[in-house]
This record gives C-alpha cells, structure tokens and sequence, in this order.
C-alpha cells in the first residue's frame, strides 16, 4: 500500500509510482518533515532526523535537549510562538488574546480511497484502490483545538494531495486568523522559484527567480484567484529544464483570495506554504464548530517542468474534472461577442449560425446583451430574463431554430454581478458586497452580488436555473467581469465579518454544485474577463475555462504555453478571432491564428458572413483538421518543445497514450535575416517505432525523429506557423 507507519520509529512513509514523502514523529509529539524525493523503498532511509544545537537564539522547547528547537526543526504543520520565527501555517488568537498553541500528535488513522471535503472542490478517486489517505491527528490541550492533517497518495498518477481540518473541541470560542492548506520544509535554498504571473490580457507568463534569503510570496487579495497571480508555485533545482532536474509543484484547489510562498530561513533551509490567504480573514470557531482549509496538491518530478506538467494534467483531467464531458471532446465553436457585441438581433444571431454550420461549426454561443435592456455594460445583470426587443420569439424559439440547423446553443451569463440599473438592485440594494456608510465602488459599470448569503444563492440558482430549461441549451459560459471592493455582508455580525470572501467562494461554488448537477448535459466553461480566475477550483465544476481576453496569436503563444505549465490542453478556451485583433491591434495570418487556437478547445469568435470565400474555404480546412485532431490535443499528453518566453519561437506537441500518434506546432514570431537553419526535435514517440510524417508520405523512426529531428520549413514573413502529424506505421 502507498502509506506505510514504522510505530517504533514514529516514520509515516508515504510512497508514489515515483516519489517518497517521509514525516517523522519526533520526541513523539512533533510531526516533522523528514523527506520529499526519488521513491525510497520501506527500509532505505537513514534513521531519523539530524538536530544539533545552534545557539540561544533558537529556543529550546525541551530545555533537556538543546539540539531541540522549533527554530530549526522541519515542521509539517508550524505555529507561531514556541520558538519558530519563520511563516507559520495556522494562527489562532484565542480568548486572552493571545495566539501561543501547541499542536501536538494525538493519533492518526489510515484509510483506503479519498473522502471528500466538505463544501469545497478536491480531487477524488474513483475507487478505493487508486489512493490512500493518511489523517494525523494534532491536539492542543489546553484549548481543544485540533487540526487534523490529511493526506492523500495517488499512487498511479503520482501525486499527493493535503488538506486541514480543524474543530475547536474546548469550552470558549477561538478566532481562526490564518489556515495554509500545506506547509513543506527543505533542508536547502538551491532553487529557482517559477511563478505565473500577469495582468488582464496577459494571463500566466512565466517568471523565474533565484531564491535568496527571506520571503518570496505570490497572492490575491481581489477575492478571486485572479489575473494576476496564479495559485501554483515551483521550486526548480539549478540545473532542471524543460525535460530534466528536479521539480516541486504546489497547485491549489480555490478560486478565491490565496498566498503561496517559499521563505529561505538563516540556516538556508526553504519553507513553502500554500493556501487561503489570511490577508482580511478571520474565522470564528465557536466550541463545537470546524473549518475545512481548500486542498493543496504536490507533486514532484525527476523529468523536469514537463514531468511535472504532465502529471498535474493527468491528475486534473482526469480526478478534478468531473462529469459527462470529462472523457468527451468538445465541440468546435462561434461566439458572437467580437462580431456583434451588443449590437445584434435574431435575425443577425442565424445568420452567423448558419454560416458557422456550412464551414463546419457544431455549436452557437449567444454572449453577453441577450437579456434585460442590455445594450451596453451599464445595465440589467442580475435581470435573467430575454429582451424582446433583440429577440422577439425569446431564447427558445432562437435555440429550437439554430438546433434545426444542425448546431448546438449556448449562452453567456454573468449571474455573480449586479447591475445598479437593474430591476434586482432595486428591489434589493442589500445583496451585494458592501458596507454600511461607505460608497459602492463600481467595476464594469456593476456590484459584486454577496454570495456568502443563502437567499442571493438561491435567486440565482432558481434565476439561471428557469433560463437554462427554457432553451435547447448545452453549453454555458459562465463570466465574471470584477474583484471584490467593500467586502461585508449585511447579514453576518461584527465578529464574522472577515469571513465574508470566503463565505462568498463557498456560496458560489454551493451555487455551480447544484446549477451543474441540475443540467449534466450543459458543458460549462469558466471564465472571468478571460483567465481571472483559471484554477483548480473553477475546473471540479466546469471542464473548461476561456484562457484570456486576447486573442491575438502572438499573445496567445506565451498565455498557452504559460497556462500549460500547470492546466492541461482540455481546460484551454481558444478562438480564431478578426484582424487588427481587438486587443493589440495586430494583423497575423488566418493560418498561424488558426494553428495557435487548435492547440485548446478550438473555436471562432468573429463575424462569420464577412469572410472571403478563400477564408471560408481556410475555415473549412481548420475544422475538418481539428475535428481529425481534437482527442489526440485535448488528451494527449503535451510536451512543450521551444518557449516564447526565451526567444522569437514557440513550439509544442501533443502525443498519444500509446505513443502511435502524435500533433506538433510550430510558431516564428518575427522573420529573422539569415537566420539559423533550425530542426524539429520531437519527444514523447517510442524510439522503437517508424511514424509517418504529415504533410508528406515520409517514414522516420521515432528516434530519429527524436534526437535528429526533420528541417522547419516556413513561409516567409512575420508570424509563420507549421503543423505536423505522425502516425505509427505498422
């Protein structure tokens, strides 16, 4: 089994296909880290821990035993106050107004499978024998708290998940001040940190940095996961790549506020910790009650960023996503927004679908300005119901008729937002986030719905609910166009205040558990301005999420290639969009725009009946090519070849389980003068096999095709593309 317990030495070894991690119990109270590396059979390691004194600085928590002190030990889960002085995990303050706790071993149990967590999205396993977990038990005795620390081994796949569960189990309330999800020790600060970082429109790109001495932290303070920042870290060993070294990821399952970070100590030792930011929070645990902290997952790898890529992607697509499209290809789309905004009618909505159905399109979206008097952003969210002045015969009618043509419907809604001038807000001025006396500070032209309240839930639920079963819908894409201001709510009591943001998180993703649940035949696609809130979170209910704003394709080579370090190909929204692109004005060709779009969910979203004949003849091609492509991409394993992030190239591929098949693109930012004749190496393919090359009739071996590779031949000019496929000859 994954889990192991040596009871003599205190050692939970918990084993992976190709890991170990190794806590040991020491002077049998304090959960420490021992190891997190290359698997280690039961009886490998060397014994325990090494501790020796340093000096009176590092407190000694035994005055016994000098070489003990929290300042120096490895802890699993560290407090604040009995001597460690770096980051803790948790922090209390309890009824003297103090902080000071001591969390100690109090027992731990092993369990076949993965339970749930309460409330919240996690992995799972589908049956008992994929994992294992281990609960260890942690007690406070002089208030009642405990925290309970779970782990979860996904043998297979290869990764570890944790997550904390405290109870307050004394007689006087304590207020919860800051709950990490997970916390890993290393015993050195040979690393590199790679974090994904950006900016609406220029979502994850990748930034490394040296570790040094002190805090090294990534976070959202806005309420969602955001633009920004994204809830991953890495630490990389100086010598790993793309292909090879040593990778630690931490990824974490939540869609709100959030702090990640690795903290070099005095002793050169690193902490990381990871979870739900504590910046404006508190949590009130009266006795009795608990909190369940969002799940961490961690995985290491010996095959460099894309070992670690591939195994968040098997783990994501497969034990996160959930549901009818999990295994399903995705349709290939037309979204109206760039073709229409809000300025359509019925009859322009057919027009476009009908065209999409002739180019080979299977599905229709309707965006947003389909509801209320939306003709601008300055009105009607929160009114879900059709406007007959755009759509006289109302969504169902539109829907049966664009279904009669061969397409699939789906439409666009913000239900998390509440538009001043809406029909909602005057009835009720209190649902949104706000605060008493203070001034509502817009985004967007709109309010944040407060979604830490039952009653605004159950409108919603019921609201989107009536929509969905009034139209042939089976796609949704689901926006959310703001951050948090003023968060308070106006039913919680003083003392509940900073609970609001995540109350708010747990309401909306109660909201999408019951939406979803109600409609397993709707694929539903995240997004938030793009990818403001792409997470692991967002992914346990909807399988997708729209990648960015930008559509542009040279922006998008960085904005995919960075989104893949941690999120598979299955969960990328990518359109074919017009040109000048309408977020940086540039002109590329159909074909690169087409290239770049086909390595997600495939799809267009511009004006359909302004195309060219040779254009729709393009359009025709892309698909047919897509639909030829799209199991192999959205489940393929991908191995990034070249990245945009370190010169004027991209390149990456997808490959088949049984390696008989593969897809690869490349991409030339700018033409280069006498530029390096360059060669395709591929990875992923079997050496032992021969694969015909695509375009062409070619046959190489996979070794050759590997280590040798082919020439890149491309057009001349600025922002060229290729495509290859292999197939196994027999």
């Amino acid at each position: 089994m994954p889990i192991h317990y040596d009871r003599e030495r205190g050692i939970f070894h918990l084993q992976s296909l190709n890991s170990s991690y190794i806590i040991q119990l020491v002077k049998s109270a304090h959960p420490a880290h021992l190891y997190w590396g290359p698997r280690l059979a039961n009886d490998s390691f060397a014994g325990s821990l090494h501790l020796t004194e340093r000096s009176s600085f590092s407190p000694n928590y035994h005055p016994e035993d000098r070489s003990f002190s929290f300042d120096t030990l490895p802890r699993e889960y560290p407090g604040y106050g009995r001597g460690d002085f770096r980051e803790p995990a948790y922090e209390v303050r309890l009824p003297n107004g103090t902080s000071v706790t001591d969390l100690e071993y109090s027992g731990h149990e092993i369990v076949a499978g993965k339970p749930q967590l309460p409330g919240l999205p996690a992995t799972y396993a589908e049956s008992d024998e994929e994992a294992q977990t281990l609960r260890i038990i942690l007690l406070d005795k002089l208030t009642g708290l405990s925290a309970t620390l779970q782990y979860t081994v996904f043998h297979a796949v290869d990764a570890i998940t944790r997550s904390v569960f405290f109870e307050n189990g004394g007689r006087s309330a304590i207020q919860l001040e800051r709950a990490f999800s997970a916390s890993v020790d290393f015993n050195h600060s040979d690393f590199d940190m790679l974090q994904l970082s950006g900016a609406w429109v220029r979502e994850r790109h990748i930034h490394k940095r040296t570790l040094v001495p002190g805090i090294h932290r990534i976070d959202s303070k806005r309420g969602s996961s955001s633009h920004q920042q994204n809830p991953f870290l890495a630490l990389l060993s100086k010598d790993a790549t793309e292909e090879s070294g040593e990778v630690y990821g931490f990824s974490l399952v939540y869609s709100g506020s959030f702090a990640a970070q690795a903290e070099v100590d005095q002793f050169s030792n690193t902490r990381v910790t990871i979870g739900l930011h504590d910046f404006d929070f508190s949590w009130l645990l009266e006795p009795g009650e608990t909190f369940q902290t969002p799940e961490a997952v961690l995985v290491r790898s010996s095959g460099g960023i894309g070992g670690m890529s591939r195994i968040l992607h098997r783990l994501y697509r497969t034990r996160l996503c959930r549901g009818t499209f999990r295994d399903k290809v995705r349709p290939v789309l037309v979204n109206n927004w760039e073709a229409t905004y809000f300025d359509f009618n019925a009859e322009k909505i057919k027009e476009i679908a009908r065209s999409g159905k002739e180019l080979g399109i299977e599905l229709f979206v309707l965006d947003d300005g389909w509801f209320g008097h939306r003709d601008s952003d300055n009105s009607s969210l929160g009114d879900w119901v059709e406007d007959k002045n755009k759509l006289p015969e109302g969504l169902g009618c539109l829907g049966t008729e664009i279904v009669e043509l061969g397409m699939e419907f789906g439409l666009w809604f913000e239900p998390e937002m509440v538009s001043p001038d809406s029909d909602l807000y005057r009835a009720h001025p209190d649902w949104c986030l706000h605060v008493e006396g203070r001034s509502r500070t817009m985004g967007r032209e709109q309010l944040v719905l407060d979604l830490s309240r039952a009653d605004v839930c159950d409108y919603l639920v019921t609201a989107v609910s009536k929509i969905l079963s009034s139209a042939p819908i089976t796609y949704v894409k689901w926006d959310m166009n703001r951050n948090m201001t003023e968060i308070g709510s106006s039913l919680l009591p003083h003392q509940r205040q900073r609970e609001t943001a995540h109350r708010y998180i747990l309401g909306l993703y109660d909201v999408m558990e019951r939406i979803t649940s109600s409609f397993p035949h709707i694929l539903f696609e995240s997004c938030s301005g793009g990818g403001g809130r792409f997470d692991p979170g967002m992914l346990y209910y909807m399988p997708q999420t729209w990648t960015s704003d930008d559509t542009d394709a040279v922006e998008r080579l960085k904005i995919q290639y960075g989104t893949s370090i941690v999120y598979p190909a299955s969960a990328m929204g990518a359109h074919v969009s017009d040109v000048p692109n309408h977020q940086v004005h540039r002109e590329t060709p159909f074909k690169t725009r087409g290239h770049v779009a086909m390595s997600g969910n495939f799809g267009y979203e511009l004006d359909l009946t302004k195309l060219t004949l040779s254009e729709k003849e393009e359009v025709k091609a892309q698909v047919s090519t897509y639909k030829a492509l799209r199991e192999l991409i959205q489940f393929g394993e991908m191995y990034r070849l070249s990245s945009p992030f370190e010169g004027n190239r991209a390149s990456w591929m997808f490959v088949s389980e049984d390696r008989s098949e593969a897809f690869a693109a490349y991409f030339r930012v700018l033409a280069e003068p006498n530029a390096p004749l360059r060669r395709m190496k591929f990875q992923g393919l079997d050496p032992q096999k021969r694969y015909r090359l695509l375009p062409g009739e070619s046959v190489h071996g996979g070794d050759e095709l590997m280590y040798f590779g082919v020439p890149i031949l491309l057009p001349e000019g600025d922002f060229q593309s290729v495509l290859y496929q292999l197939q196994e000859v027999e």
